[in-house]
This record gives structure tokens, C-alpha cells and sequence, in this order.
């Protein structure tokens, strides 16, 4: 069989592309350090996906997978300088930790191939691949940069996939258990593809890639925040509890639309099927199997509200294209509502301007900032999600008279 290394064994790796690799017909060897998946993955070479949806769920059994300790260098390097494709996602503060044994494994390699490797990133983090490279090269000498620009690809993934945090429940008396949805599409930048793209079922190579990843993080990850922030505004516990409400359906669904506008233009991609992927992710939202929480999916408020991050990134793109993120700027705003609240910080606008300037880097004045603040000052008077929704409607009519 061919072979495919899987670094990280959690939730993504396991419920999303590990699965994905050995159902496209590799053997998937995991790595990993926590020691029981380890153990479990190698006395066992299968564990279980549920696919799970609101009308029920359908189990499925992962095999032809095993896995070695990461912290066994020499049985990591050894399955990375032996496999036909691998693919990370261990989280985007662990990346640095696997890096002595991917260099060990290439290093092993190069002695004994010149057939390139591809490696999919699968990491929550902007420029995953130049992050990684930069990280890889630290402990390259000049010759095997050489090499390792010829033979090595790092392929940037965006994962569509919903994996929540896995309950005692969703394990159902089996901890190898991962509950997913169905959704399994897995695009990828095909420019960084070393060689033959590789053959995996629901791969979706694409260029210019930034389109996908901006796609992912302004409308799904927007989107999602959005809902959470709003959710748990209103006292909702899980995200399909928030968008049944029909306020917030509201918001989120032209916040996702703001964005699609932007990236239409941007791109000069059609807006129809942005409008299509839109409404899949509402009703993917909606899966009450997932059981995602409100706090999971809105945590981090400060990552979010990063320069170039879901919220502040999507307006700003909003704001180059022409189109008025009044509805983003409600999100945003419950996202530094809910920092606030979670630093133990008083509510203020002060406050809320000063997590704009030194999170968002925002200067005061700021179109930006302004519109942020008044949809802030709603979330400060405890303010319904409806007049949310009306005041964000009211800005954006005001602002089409203008262009007008």
C-alpha cells in the first residue's frame, strides 16, 4: 500500500485527514505524543468516525492506521523519510515541536530518494507554509535548502471540515471515537504541489489558493464567530441553538454576504456560488449532533480580532472593495465585548478603542473603529439582537444613499 504519515492525532487529524488518507487507499502511520491514541492506534490499526447530522448518525471504521511516539525521533524520522505523502495538524502553537523530527525524516530521505515529498498543512494560521518553511530552514545547512526548495512541498490545506471538541457522550464508550460532520472536501494550493498532485479523494487543488483560504476565514470563520459572539450574548449554549434564532440568523447570514460581495470583486469570482456556499454553511451551522458550543467556537476573541484575522480582516477588505461591513462590524464587536468580559476588563468605549488600537491595530478614527463602536455601544446598553439588526441595516441603506 502506499504510505501516508498523519502528524497529529487529535481531532482533525484523526476525524478529518487521516480518514480521508486511508479511505483514499494508504496506510496512515500517526504521530503523535499522546500515548494512549498511540497505543490504541497501534494494537488496534482502526478506530472509529461517527458522521453525524440532526436527522441521526452513520459509523464508520478507519483502517490500515497505526502510529509511533513523536517522541521516538528515530521511528518518526523513519515513517516521514519512507511515506508518499504526508500531511500536519497539531495545532499552530506545536508546529515548532515537530520540526527536529521532520528535518530528521527529510535529511533520511534525501540520502535515499530524489522523489519529492508533499506535506499538507492543516493548521488554523495564516501563511502556514512560510511559517513552516522558515521554521524547517533554521536547522537547514545551504545545501540542503537547496534540496529541500527541489523536493519538498508545502501545501497549504483549508479545512471546511466541522470537528467539535469530542464529549463523553460523542465517544460513546470508545475514547478512539471522533464525531464529525459529513462535509469532507479538502482544497489545497496547487501551486506549491511538488510533482503528480497526490491522489486523495475530495482533494481540491486550486489557484490562486489565497481565494480559498480568504473564503474559509471571511465567510466560515467570520461567519461562525459571529454567531457565537452573538449566541452567547443572548444566553444560547450551542451554535445551532444561535442560528435558530432568527435575529441572528440575520446578522450572520448578510455578515457572510458583506464578505462574498468583497471577495467577488476582489477575485473576480462569481458571487452565485459564494451565495451557495453560503447557504450550505447555514445549514451545516445548524447540525445540533455537533453539539459546538457558543464559548469553543468564540474563543480566543484576541486571535480573531487580529489585523488580517476573520473580523477586522473581512471589513477591511469590505471597506477596499466598496461594500459597508455593517453586519461584520456586530460580530467584531461582540468579539471585543466578549474579550473584555473575559480579561476581567470593565466595559468602556475607552476600553473597546483601546482593544481596537492595540489588537486590531486600528487607529482612533478609523472608519473602522467608528463603525465598530457603535454597533460596541449596542452590546454596552444591552440592546436586543433585533436593533442590532436594524441599526446594521440602517448604515447600510444610509450608506447606499451616499454612493447613490
Amino acid at each position: 500500500m502506499k504510505q501516508a504519515v498523519m502528524y497529529g492525532g487529535g481531532n482533525i487529524g484523526r476525524g478529518f485527514i487521516g480518514a480521508t488518507l486511508s479511505q483514499s487507499g494508504y496506510e496512515v502511520t500517526f504521530i503523535d505524543v499522546a500515548e494512549p491514541v498511540v497505543r490504541a492506534l497501534q494494537e488496534n490499526h482502526q478506530y472509529p468516525v461517527r458522521y453525524v447530522s440532526s436527522e441521526g448518525h452513520e459509523d464508520v471504521m478507519i483502517e490500515h492506521v497505526t502510529a509511533v511516539n513523536g517522541n521516538d525521533q528515530e521511528a518518526a524520522s523513519e515513517a516521514i523519510a519512507g511515506c508518499d505523502i504526508m500531511a500536519t495538524a497539531v495545532g499552530a502553537r506545536i508546529l515548532k515541536f515537530i520540526v527536529p523530527n521532520i528535518v530528521a525524516g527529510l535529511r533520511k530521505r534525501w540520502a535515499r530518494t530524489d522523489v519529492p515529498l508533499n506535506i499538507i498543512i492543516c493548521e488554523n494560521l495564516n501563511d502556514a507554509n512560510k511559517i513552516l518553511e522558515g521554521m524547517l530552514k533554521e536547522h537547514l545547512s545551504e545545501e540542503e535548502k537547496a534540496l529541500f526548495d527541489a523536493r519538498v512541498g508545502l501545501v497549504e490545506a483549508s479545512i471546511g471540515r466541522m470537528v467539535p471538541v469530542q464529549t463523553e457522550e460523542m465517544k460513546d464508550g470508545d475514547p478512539m471515537r471522533v464525531c464529525v460532520e459529513r462535509y469532507g472536501f479538502l482544497p489545497v494550493d496547487q501551486a506549491a504541489i511538488k510533482g503528480e498532485v497526490p491522489e486523495i479523494q475530495n482533494l481540491v487543488p486550486y489557484e490562486p489558493f489565497d481565494f480559498y483560504i480568504k473564503r474559509k476565514l471571511f465567510i466560515h470563520n467570520m461567519g461562525h464567530a459571529t454567531c457565537a459572539y452573538l449566541g452567547g450574548y443572548v444566553g444560547r449554549k450551542y451554535i445551532y441553538q444561535a442560528i435558530d434564532d432568527p435575529e441572528i440568523l440575520s446578522i450572520v447570514e448578510n455578515a457572510m454576504l458583506e464578505s462574498a460581495m468583497a471577495l467577488s470583486q476582489k477575485y473576480g469570482v462569481e458571487l452565485e456560488p459564494l451565495m451557495l456556499h453560503i447557504t450550505d454553511l447555514l445549514g451545516r451551522f445548524r447540525n445540533a449532533a455537533l453539539k459546538d458550543t457558543c464559548k469553543r467556537v468564540g474563543g480566543d476573541p484576541a486571535r480573531k480580532l487580529g489585523a488580517a484575522d476573520r473580523l477586522i480582516g473581512s471589513s477591511l477588505l469590505c471597506l477596499e472593495m466598496g461594500v459597508m461591513p455593517a453586519y461584520i462590524a456586530v460580530g467584531a464587536a461582540g468579539a471585543v465585548y466578549r474579550y473584555l468580559n473575559e480579561t476581567g476588563t470593565e466595559q468602556s468605549y475607552d476600553a473597546a478603542k483601546r482593544v481596537l488600537r492595540e489588537i486590531s491595530g486600528l487607529p482612533d478614527g478609523h472608519a473602522l473603529t467608528e463603525l465598530i463602536l457603535q454597533m460596541y455601544g449596542l452590546y454596552l446598553e444591552g440592546e436586543a439582537t433585533a436593533m442590532m439588526r436594524r441599526y446594521a441595516q440602517k448604515i447600510k441603506v444610509t450608506n447606499m444613499r451616499e454612493v447613490i
